[in-house]
């Protein structure tokens, strides 16, 4: 009996983990077949999509690592490179401290697998009641991984058997991140985060080069809301006063 509701539970958790994740499906599929054929385009063995999709994770890391690869660069150099590029997730792993707090065994992998996407809906989209939340996040996490690799390979293996030109299709990346703000739209609809956002962006455009754009944008908007933060939440207060 313990067993059989145990496998229910399960197949409820996967089953609520996979549609809220159907958005990152599509994205993922989508961008990770595109870098796949960006990848083999660049002369990289096709077996190296897959490989890095499993061992790196990280979208824009790895489009710029098939690059600076079929350039010659040391693996060191792109290390350090992916780190500064990635430096972000030190924030994101700081703010779902209390959501995974839970989690034991499956914790590291929660860790690996915290992408933009992942963390844009474990941070939105609170798990169904009756399901575990450590669970759900970990299914939600493998399941968007899944599809990156799955992605990765499929373009790789088309890119190997037809080769054509790939120009501008690193760009799938950047459309997938305007998609995901739409769909956050939906669920955070106060105007403040997208304008601390906006405004970081513009100011960090300007302010800092290239390279470290991300990062100060991302610092930047965290220290703008850390600042709103009591206004934001007195406003908070006062909708749901007037709500009851």
């Amino acid at each position: 009996m313990k067993e059989h509701d145990d496998k229910k539970n399960a197949a409820r958790t996967v089953s609520a983990a996979f549609k809220v994740g159907i958005p990152v499906l599509l994205g993922y599929s989508s961008i990770g077949f595109a870098f796949g054929l960006v990848l083999v385009g660049s002369g990289l063995p096709w077996w190296l999509s897959p490989v890095m999709a499993i061992v790196v994770y990280a979208g824009a890391a790895q489009f710029m690592g098939a690059g600076l690869l079929a350039a010659g660069a040391g693996v060191m150099e792109i290390a350090i490179l992916t780190l500064l590029m990635n430096a972000r997730h030190m924030v994101y792993g700081i703010s779902v401290l209390d959501k995974y707090a839970a989690a034991k065994r499956s914790k590291p992998y929660l860790v690996f697998s915290l992408t933009d996407e992942t963390y844009g809906l474990v941070t939105t989209i609170a798990p169904p009641a009756g399901v575990d939340p450590v669970g759900f996040y970990f299914a939600l996490s493998a399941m968007n991984q899944l599809w990156w690799v799955l992605g990765c390979a499929a373009g790789a293996i088309f890119g190997r058997a037809l080769p054509f030109d790939t120009a501008g299709l690193d760009f799938a990346m950047t459309s997938l991140f305007v998609v995901l703000l739409v769909e956050q739209t939906k669920t955070v609809r106060r105007a403040e985060p997208y304008l601390a956002a906006a405004v970081a962006a513009a100011v960090a455009y300007f302010a800092v080069p290239p390279g470290n754009f991300i990062l100060a944008a991302t610092a930047l908007t965290c220290g703008l809301l850390l600042v709103a933060r009591g206004r934001l939440e007195r406003g908070e207060n006062r909708e749901g006063s007037a709500r009851r």
